[in-house]
């Protein structure tokens, strides 16, 4: 049993630090003000390897496992949470395509994800239909060429300034049979874009996507009609726990800072840190933190080991980000007042990583998850 790292990991883990620290942490305010993505973010992502990881190299990409893949999320998150949503999108959807595309569409969309010319989006949520994925009401019809889509999705992670989508669309009848996927171009006169005005995660332009007879020609459809929904599904069984160190690097950053101002920051003559008050909620945390990121860097090993890994996964997502929500809080309350300010980013974090606690799963998702996997379906919600 080993829980360190291999050598070309922990180099791997140092170069990604320095990038994040000098190229992503001092945009993070910034960004977040603009309200919008920056493209030369993407640009920076892909020179480090970092669009395509789950890519082969044949195909221009790094050809990482799971495990590498988590490494960049949580060296990323603790610069820039949201700049991690780029590594899960382009890691997830290139998995779902390298499983379902066939050799000639592989060969059009992977290398454009790699170089950073295209950035994908994922389609599945809907303003009806959430979680409830497999009921979705998006309808594709046959056209001359293919098919048009039409129909509404909402949440939609990197929508205002994604240049492709991974469309679920019901081509069939009723349940996740009648589900189909597509990859579109979103750049399409077709498609309208409505960005909201959100709590956190600003720059990451979430938004709702109008498809009015957009066109998804013949050769846009990944696999085979009614597979859609099975071969999404498939990919959140480890992209989660990707999220899930997103979310603690975030964490384990604001500990680092609030250990550093408990040392600095003196009242009554002696560091705070001195008080139990101040230094045990950052013990607390800091255990807490260490144990939910074992946990999702299980859920990664056994992946890249070949293993069954959807229950580690779901408790990843509903642990991780949850208690960084909560530890995140607790490093605020340690800055005391200067931790109130924009001027601190630990607040900024904080906005952050609560939209996580929803998206790609919200904790009652991952409950049934888990609990199918402790019971069995027949036993289970």
């Amino acid at each position: 049993m080993d829980f360190g790292f291999s050598a070309d990991e922990e180099e791997y883990r140092a170069a990604l630090r320095d990038f994040a620290t000098r190229t992503l942490a001092p945009r993070y305010r910034a960004d977040d003000v603009a309200g919008a993505l920056r493209p030369e973010l993407v640009r920076d992502m892909a020179d480090m390897g970092l669009t395509g990881l789950r890519i082969p190299v044949a195909l221009g990409g790094q050809q990482a496992g799971a495990v590498a893949t988590g490494i960049a999320a949580e060296e990323v998150g603790r610069a820039d949470v949201n700049a991690a949503y780029i590594i899960v999108n382009t890691a997830l959807i290139s998995d779902i395509l390298l499983r379902n595309a066939t050799a000639p569409q592989q060969q059009a969309w992977l290398p454009p994800i790699a170089h950073g010319d295209a950035l994908p989006a994922l389609c599945v949520t809907e303003p009806e239909h959430g979680t409830d994925a497999a009921h979705l009401g998006l309808r594709a019809e046959r056209s001359d060429d293919g098919w048009s889509l039409t129909g509404e999705k909402t949440s939609i992670t990197l929508g205002m300034s994604a240049t492709t989508a991974l469309v679920l669309a019901r081509t069939g009848g009723e349940g996740a049979r009648g589900v189909s996927a597509f990859y579109i171009d979103l750049d399409d006169a077709h498609v309208h874009r409505d960005g909201f005005d959100d709590l956190g995660g600003r720059s990451i332009g979430r938004a709702s996507l109008y498809f009015d007879h957009a066109p998804a020609p013949a050769d846009r459809l990944v696999g085979a009609p009614g597979d859609g929904f099975v071969s999404v599904m498939q990919g959140f069984d480890y992209s989660r726990a990707v999220i899930g160190l997103a979310c603690l690097g975030a964490a384990a950053q604001s500990l680092d800072e609030a250990c550093q101002w408990a040392r600095e920051r003196e009242a009554f003559g002696q560091p705070i840190g001195r008080f139990e008050g101040v230094a045990f909620p950052l013990a607390d945390g800091a255990t807490r933190v260490r144990g939910a990121r074992l946990l999702c860097y299980e859920a990664l090993w056994r992946k890249d080991a070949g293993l069954a890994h959807t229950t580690e996964a779901a408790m990843a997502k509903l642990w991780a980000p949850k208690l960084a929500v909560e530890v995140i809080h607790q490093c605020l309350l340690t800055f005391g007042h200067t931790g109130y300010s924009s001027e601190n980013a630990v607040g900024q974090r904080l906005r952050d990583v609560i939209g996580l606690e929803i998206g790609d799963g919200t904790a009652q998702a991952s409950k049934l998850v888990i609990s199918r996997g402790l019971l069995g379906r027949a036993s289970a919600p």
